[in-house]
């Protein structure tokens, strides 16, 4: 195993050629157990500095409760959305007796590893989080739930990991944006999303090719860009006008990726929404601080964390089963402003 992969009862049992229940009882100094075995398998375990995390069961099965608190990987809080996420999952969780412990991945895999493996270490009930773009695997999470620690993702989830998630739908939000656009007029429509190998980025882009096909329009590849902050967007945009047919409008995957080419056309002389549309994603309070007022597709981010919060808590708690995979969707909203016709 490697530096970043955390040591599991089960990792030990294979390693010891006994079974996980085997090594359970053995750390929990069973008298089901002979000492000598018990023995040998708590030396292998420190020796090999194994930290079980034993704070989910004794939840489910105890009314009285130890330390309540659960890990919050946030990837930036300087994001409207995730600030929004968090104090749902926050208030949440003060209803119910939870503190909540949060770390910052600052979108780096290395960091979330790091971050986990600190969750895990200071016993945390369960985890939320919401992936890193830089997270490509997904060991870190596997080695949670094979520890016994409830996991749920919000808004960036891996598919490769069975755990629950909370989710807008994506792709109707940017479907029913791009159709509304295209209702109101425009004709070539730019996309600037995340990195594909993102389930959201995927769902998006989808939602938006899906309404162009729907409505005759043909795709145009040089029309779509990996783009997803406002300083990446004043330095594209403009590389989008070199080329016939120009851009009548712009779908973006954040708000502030929106601002960003809102500021940027207008330097360049153009009208919003008269010559150009432009359409956000967040609903934050950015989107009525511009001029004109972005439209947007509003995520409810207070919902989303509110709901990741009672699974994880009906997990811990018992009232959900620990191994059954819950799927909620939050809905989104269009709200029309001053940026598209």
């Amino acid at each position: 195993m490697n530096e970043n992969t955390q040591l599991t009862m089960k990792d030990i049992a294979r390693e010891l050629g006994i079974s996980v229940a085997t090594v359970s009882r053995a750390l929990k100094d069973s008298p089901r157990i002979s000492a000598e075995q018990r023995k040998r398998i708590q030396d292998y375990a420190r020796a090999h500095n194994f930290t079980p995390n034993l704070i989910a069961e004794s939840l489910r099965h105890s009314k009285v409760q130890p330390m309540k608190v659960i890990g919050v990987i946030v990837p930036e809080l300087v994001h409207y959305y995730f600030a929004s996420i968090l104090k749902g999952i926050e208030e949440e969780a003060e209803a119910h007796g939870y503190r909540v412990m949060v770390g910052q991945s600052g979108e780096q895999y290395e960091r979330e590893v790091k971050l986990c493996r600190s969750f895990y270490e200071n016993k945390v009930c369960g985890i939320i989080v919401s992936q890193a773009k830089d997270t490509l695997q997904y060991d870190h999470f596997k080695q949670l739930i094979a520890s016994g620690v409830p996991l749920v993702f919000y808004d960036r989830i891996c598919t490769g990991v069975n755990a629950s998630r909370v989710v807008v739908d994506d792709y109707m939000g940017a479907f029913n944006a791009v159709t509304y656009l295209i209702n109101t007029g425009c004709r070539h429509i730019a996309f600037y999303g995340l990195p594909m190998h993102l389930e959201i980025a995927k769902n998006r882009f989808n939602g938006y090719k899906d309404a162009l096909l729907k409505h005759g329009l043909r795709y145009d590849e040089r029309l779509v860009r990996i783009c997803d902050n406002r300083d990446d967007a004043e330095v594209i945009t403009p590389e989008l006008f070199n080329d016939e047919p120009y851009p009548d409008a712009f779908f973006a995957v954040n708000d502030d990726t929106a601002i960003g080419i809102l500021y940027t056309v207008k330097r360049m002389g153009l009208r919003v929404p008269d010559d150009i549309s432009i359409c956000g994603f967040t609903n934050g309070e950015r989107a009525i601080a511009c001029d004109p007022m972005l439209t947007t597709v509003e995520q409810r981010g207070l919902r989303v964390g509110e709901e990741a919060a009672n699974i994880l808590i009906s997990q811990v708690e018992g009232t959900l089963p620990h191994d059954r995979i819950e799927r909620r969707i939050v809905r989104t909203r269009l709200i029309i402003r001053g940026t598209t016709r």
